[in-house]
């Protein structure tokens, strides 16, 4: 299992068995202790949504601590979901991203939902927001990954000015797993 899924899954474990967070393990690749970058953690159960949380900007100091604390938050935050429950552990899958940071977009044609994620954010305040990761199931055409972004954030884009970003996001996941 890819170091990043290992460390999610015994982030959320170990959280939802001791209410602790874990401390960095020993051994992880350089690549998740010396870089910084925004990090989404989903978890599926049965192959359904369970929870996805994320920052699409970095806010720990590294990698490895993005994703111990979204993994945590993906387990017990998200608003769809109750928090999940000691007994759900072992029908639990993940998937990591690790985005790259954003860039403003100046025309939709820069876009394409197999590629690039998007921010979408509104001018108004406080601002409303809303993120899409890239290449999900059933987005396959840029207006379709926008209108789902705004419908998530409660933006209306007739009668808001927004603002569009666009990302790449590494996705690690164990249908992908490798090293």
């Amino acid at each position: 299992m890819h170091p990043c899924l290992q460390l999610a899954k015994k982030a959320v474990e170990n959280y939802i068995k001791k209410r602790e967070v874990i401390e960095l393990p020993e051994g992880l690749p350089k690549e998740l202790t010396n870089k910084k970058a925004g990090v989404f953690v989903t978890i599926e159960k049965n192959g359904k949504l369970r929870g996805c949380i994320g920052t699409y900007l970095p806010t720990k100091e590294n990698i490895a601590k993005e994703i111990i604390y979204n993994a945590i938050a993906a387990a017990t935050e998200d608003w769809r979901f109750g928090p999940i429950q000691r007994e759900e552990l072992n029908l639990l899958s993940y998937t990591v991203y690790i985005l790259d940071l954003p860039q403003q977009i100046k025309n939709i044609s820069e876009l394409n939902p197999k590629k690039y994620g998007i921010l979408v954010r509104t001018f108004t305040l406080p601002p409303k927001s809303a993120l899409l990761l890239p290449d999900l199931e059933g987005i396959d055409t840029v207006e379709k990954q926008i209108s789902i972004a705004c419908q998530k954030g409660g933006i209306d884009p007739l009668r808001e000015k927004i603002i569009i970003y666009k990302f790449t996001a590494k996705r690690i996941s164990e249908k992908n797993d490798s090293p």
